[in-house]
């Protein structure tokens, strides 16, 4: 059995034995406390059914400039049901959350079947403490079952040396595995604290590779690491950190009949943070993590070439998360991230940073509406192959309005424009910008029902 059926089977399992609770927890109450009408059980966090149509104007990310975009109507069906067992332990404290929650997705690409797939997703958490320990996991697990054949892009138009936004969009609808793991223990004493991490990062990417001109081969990798923060609270709800952190980042190398060289990024990594987190003032929660980053590649192994003339360079690590909710109305958030990753496209490493920031307003109980923007740049300016040289940005608007016919119908209407632009001032082919350039919309209408 490979280890997609074993995690997939797993969270099935964990299902079933769920669908038992009901008639242990019917069997317990007294027959005088039995109601006709079904109420949720407090265990069952959510049970839910979504259906969404949506028109998206081009699936592949292409310029128009050579390959003509393809366009596609989509309707994605989204049940959803989740529990937390920790009501049923009884008084204990220990276990505050006990959780897991299964949300597949079931996409339908009506003009490009090829496009269609099955989404599935387990989610579990396990937060609690004892005294001055606390521990808490959080796992997000997906398997997508869709086609294990890559796009194919023209060589002759010069699609194939596209935006890396454009094959990151195609990618996330193939057969694979993706794994975040996030593990975290903290022991206070006094107004300071000592708290170990760990985290995965996993893409299992399970498409064929091939020598076809134009097709993308796609590579699995994973990044883990694991480290220390000690920090210090200067009031209850605002801490400093200092932290460290040791890991590795895989990145599977193409077989030599598609990369002669056989490149590849592999490498180990040191960090060190410092950050803040908590409550400055009652309406803002503000976290941020942030260091330099000391990266050692091997110059050439028996297995790989590493394409980069720099193979211990220091770059930068920073995350950021804020929340602010400026009245029971108007909520802002912003998140950040700059790290350097390996790609799925193999070959080079890459310097990755994204912006989000957005804005929900609720105009009364039934309506409200959201306005986001994002910005992300792929940086590959770094490495000495010429030709997998990338400087790519895209620039994301997107806006929703939700109303609530009741509280258990909803209904939403979203639309969201992309704009791949390309910042790379020298091109291979010198007149290859208006290839690695492209606008994207997609807009969708819902209804989901709560049970």
């Amino acid at each position: 059995m490979n280890k997609a059926n074993i995690k997939l089977n797993s969270g099935l399992v964990l299902l079933a034995l769920a669908s038992l609770l009901p008639q242990v927890s019917a069997a317990d109450a007294p027959a005088a406390k039995l109601s006709t009408a079904w109420q949720k059980p407090v265990w069952l966090t959510e049970l839910s059914l979504g259906v969404k149509e949506s028109y998206d104007d081009n699936l592949l990310l292409v310029s128009g400039a050579g390959m003509k975009p393809i366009d596609s109507a989509v309707t994605t069906v989204s049940p959803k049901i989740g529990f937390n067992f920790a009501p049923l332990l009884g008084k204990q404290k220990v276990f505050q959350v006990l959780s897991v929650g299964y949300a597949p997705d079931l996409v339908t690409y009506h003009s490009y079947n090829t496009e269609s797939y099955n989404a599935h997703r387990i989610a579990n958490t396990i937060k609690g403490g004892v005294d001055a320990f606390t521990f808490n996991l959080d796992n997000n697990f997906a398997y997508i079952d869709g086609s294990q054949v890559a796009p194919i892009y023209s060589t002759a138009t010069h699609d194939d040396q596209r935006s890396a936004f454009a094959t990151g969009g195609p990618r996330e609808r193939l057969m694979q595995i993706q794994d975040r793991t996030k593990i975290v223990f903290q022991y206070d004493l006094g107004k300071w604290f000592v708290r170990p991490t760990a985290s995965l990062l996993l893409y299992d990417l399970m498409t064929d590779q091939r020598t076809t001109a134009g097709y993308q081969n796609y590579a699995s990798r994973y990044d883990a690491n694991g480290g220390l923060d000690i920090g210090y609270k200067v009031t209850p709800s605002m801490a400093f950190t200092l932290g460290y952190r040791y890991g590795h980042q895989y990145q599977e190398q193409f077989s030599t009949v598609i990369d002669k060289t056989h490149t590849s990024s592999p490498n180990d990594y040191q960090r060190i943070l410092g950050g803040f987190e908590g409550q400055p003032f009652k309406w803002l929660t503000l976290s941020v993590l942030a260091g330099p980053d000391f990266r050692s590649y091997d110059a050439k192994s028996a297995t790989h070439t590493t394409p980069l003339t720099d193979l211990r360079p220091t770059t930068y690590y920073a995350e950021a998360a804020m929340t602010a909710t400026f009245s029971p109305k108007d909520t802002v958030s912003f998140k950040y991230k700059q790290w350097q990753w390996v790609a799925s496209t193999g070959k080079l490493p890459l310097f990755d940073s994204s912006y989000d920031v957005s804005y929900h307003h609720i105009f009364s109980k039934k309506l409200s509406a959201d306005l986001g923007c994002r910005i992300g740049n792929s940086d590959y300016t770094q490495g000495n192959t010429t030709s997998a040289l990338r400087d790519d940005w895209m620039y994301t608007v997107s806006t929703g309005i939700n109303y609530a016919f009741t509280p258990n119908i909803s209904a939403n209407l979203t639309y969201a424009l992309d704009l791949g632009r390309n910042n790379q001032d020298v091109l291979a082919a010198g007149q290859l910008e208006k290839y690695r350039e492209f606008d994207h919309n997609l807009v969708s209408l819902g209804v989901t029902a709560k049970f």
